[in-house]
């Protein structure tokens, strides 16, 4: 009940900020909700890896004493009703054995509760204990050959693990015990592959602490040191261990995956000035971060170490941060940052969104999620995520019924101002401006109809001028017709071309002369 009002305090805070300016998150909202000054995850019902680990275990080691005492209660009372029922039957048919002592009649209730605890031992032990995180030896020597460890591995696995000793030879015999853990580690880790995200992710972090809090002890509390070698760790750890742990099919990340994958293709009509973005991509330099933070924010899926993917979204935020910096001319602030995230996620659409969050969160190392840049940028990460979930027409200053037409397909939002102005967006607004690619498409749109229109009018003037072709033709033949029956033409033969001519009547012919020269 607690994790419930924990998760709907969370919530509520999230919807209350986006009613007052579209999109809007305090730094406040960012934090742990338990006020220990860390960054809070959205996945962890807006506490930080910390306060969550310790509410997780608390609820556990709760339950299971709930457990506990239901079995125990339940077997008193079933103790109770054997004894009223068949106590005296068993007492005066069985005789205790001579030279023995007598067993009585709840021997075997007493061997079933005997096995029950044990079992309960062993599943608390499974959760909360060292035995978890520390392998026997048998275990060890049959872990050695196990091909999920030593065979198989790909390129990229067998190149981590010789960085990550030649990065430990620098330590010399702290380098040494490390790797051993590690090995130890894995091994232990390939026989649970049964457990469920929430328990391996518990020994993955476990593990974490207890290293990191010896190696505190080795470098005499430099942190940064600690730092060095527990991201080698978690390269080398996570690395092997990616194929079993992301996206297992004990959890519901794929179906999480495709949901958020269909939803974000339903709002593709949302556009930057909907979501109150100050980015102006007409701007090429700004143009050109949108594109590189989108790269960055899909290359996250290509990475397996949760640092490597950290990285991309630090990368991503940090265009995003460029972007808004070149179109205001000043410092981005934090009101500016998020809608961009979200414009960015919206446009990138990320594939398995949902399955890199879970995996960054079960298995990051835990400081680099409570603090620092990379920490505060991945929260602004899952809120973004938590929003394009519950995006409404009120977070996008619209009215209930145009958000519908454009969720269903019968609008879309068209560009309405001049070219370089900023159109509105208040409420009422039916038209907005599209981003670059829809406003090509829209313009290449409205060319070609153009362009259909006008051939459309020279196909009619050429049938015309066919048509009075025609027409002018059997006018012209018509009167050529009329005029030949009204002066009809005679043909009569002349003299000088009979056969019955007077040639004597001609002149002689003319005589050549020759003068002398």
């Amino acid at each position: 009940e607690e994790k419930d009002k924990v998760k709907l305090s969370y919530e509520d805070i999230m919807s209350q900020r986006t009613e007052r300016r579209g999109i809007h998150v305090d730094q406040s909202d960012l934090l742990c909700k338990k006020g220990c000054g860390y960054y809070g995850n959205a996945a962890w019902q807006g506490l930080c890896s910390k306060c969550w680990r310790e509410e997780y275990q608390r609820v556990r080691q709760k339950q299971i004493q709930d457990d506990w005492a239901l079995a125990e209660k339940l077997q008193r009372e079933e103790e109770a009703a054997y004894a009223s029922s068949h106590g005296v039957q068993t007492q005066s048919t069985t005789p205790p054995q001579p030279g023995h002592a007598s067993l009585g009649p709840f021997s075997k209730f007493e061997e079933k509760k005997t096995n029950e605890k044990t079992r309960k031992v062993t599943t608390v032990k499974k959760f909360f204990s060292p035995s978890s995180r520390t392998a026997s030896k048998k275990e060890t020597q049959e872990g050695k050959t196990s091909p999920s460890i030593s065979r198989h591995a790909s390129f990229d696995t067998d190149q981590v693990s010789k960085d990550f000793v030649d990065f430990l030879k620098n330590l010399q015999k702290p380098g040494r015990e490390i790797h051993k853990q590690c090995r130890v580690f894995l091994v232990n880790m390939s026989s649970k592959k049964d457990l469920g995200a929430d328990e391996l992710s518990e020994c993955v972090q476990d593990f974490y602490q207890n290293l990191a809090d010896r190696l505190m002890t080795h470098f005499k509390g430099s942190s940064e040191s600690v730092e060095q070698v527990m991201d080698q760790v978690e390269k080398y750890i996570m690395t092997r261990l990616y194929k079993s742990v992301f996206c297992p099919e004990t959890t519901d990340d794929e179906r999480k995956d495709l949901a958020t994958q269909n939803r974000i293709r339903a709002l593709h009509w949302v556009t930057i000035q909907m979501l109150c973005v100050s980015m102006d991509e007409e701007i090429p330099e700004v143009s050109e971060n949108v594109v590189k933070a989108i790269t960055d924010i899909i290359e996250m899926d290509s990475k397996r170490v949760p640092r490597d993917k950290l990285a991309c979204i630090t990368h991503c935020s940090k265009h995003i941060f460029s972007a808004i910096r070149i179109t205001k001319n000043e410092p981005a602030s934090a009101d500016d940052f998020l809608p961009a995230l979200i414009y960015i996620v919206l446009k990138a659409n990320p594939p398995r969104l949902q399955s890199n969050i879970q995996y960054i969160t079960r298995f990051c190392n835990p400081s680099r999620l409570m603090t620092g840049e990379d920490g505060y940028y991945f929260t602004n990460l899952c809120c973004a995520a938590a929003f394009i979930e519950k995006l409404d027409a009120q977070s996008l200053n619209l009215s209930p019924e145009e958000f519908e037409r454009y969720m269903s397909g019968q609008a879309s939002p068209r560009c309405s101002s001049a070219e370089g102005e900023w159109p509105h967006t208040g409420p009422g607004a039916g038209v907005a401006a599209t981003n670059p690619v829809l406003a090509q498409l829209n313009h290449n749109l409205e060319q070609l109809s153009t362009i259909s229109s006008r051939q459309e009018k020279v196909m009619e003037a050429a049938q015309s001028l066919q048509a009075d072709l025609l027409s002018w033709t059997e006018s012209v033949q018509r009167e050529v017709n009329d005029i030949l029956e009204k002066y009809p033409l005679t043909c009569t033969v002349s003299a000088i071309d009979a056969n019955n001519i007077d040639n004597d009547n001609l002149p002689p012919p003319l005589t050549p002369q020759v003068f002398a020269g």
